[in-house]
């Protein structure tokens, strides 16, 4: 029997409205829940986005990473998604680029160095 199902990635950001902002505003997510301790505040807050199968986890509390990680998104269309965030105003740091392992891959990095790598599996010839 398989046991493991799936990985959700949680990066860390310093300020929770700035983040949601990018990633929602930007990067077209949309926030499906999000905690508090204390409700007046905006931070620490733990929330979590979601995008078409795709979700993950941003987080404000200290204990909860460090800014500067790393996701791998796995995308149908690169290509389309690098042309909807030139539109948006994003700063893509490394457009669609055909990898020699096989996938097209696009980088850009949130306001907080966490580095996002969308990346497309190219069809074997």
């Amino acid at each position: 029997m398989k046991n493991l199902r799936t990985a959700i990635p949680m990066l860390h950001v310093d300020d929770m409205e700035q983040a949601t902002a990018f990633y929602c505003e930007k990067l077209g997510f949309e926030k499906t829940s999000e905690y508090r301790v204390d409700d007046s505040k905006a931070n620490p807050a733990y929330v979590v986005i979601a995008r078409d199968e795709l979700w993950f986890h941003l987080s404000s509390f200290s204990g909860d990473g460090k800014p500067g990680g790393v996701a791998v998104l796995f995308v149908r269309d690169v290509s389309a998604l690098y042309k909807e965030y030139k539109q948006q105003g994003v700063n893509v740091g490394m457009s669609p680029v055909d990898q020699t392992w096989g996938n097209k891959e696009m980088y850009l990095d949130d306001p907080f160095g966490n580095q996002l790598r969308f990346t497309q599996p190219l069809e074997k010839e």
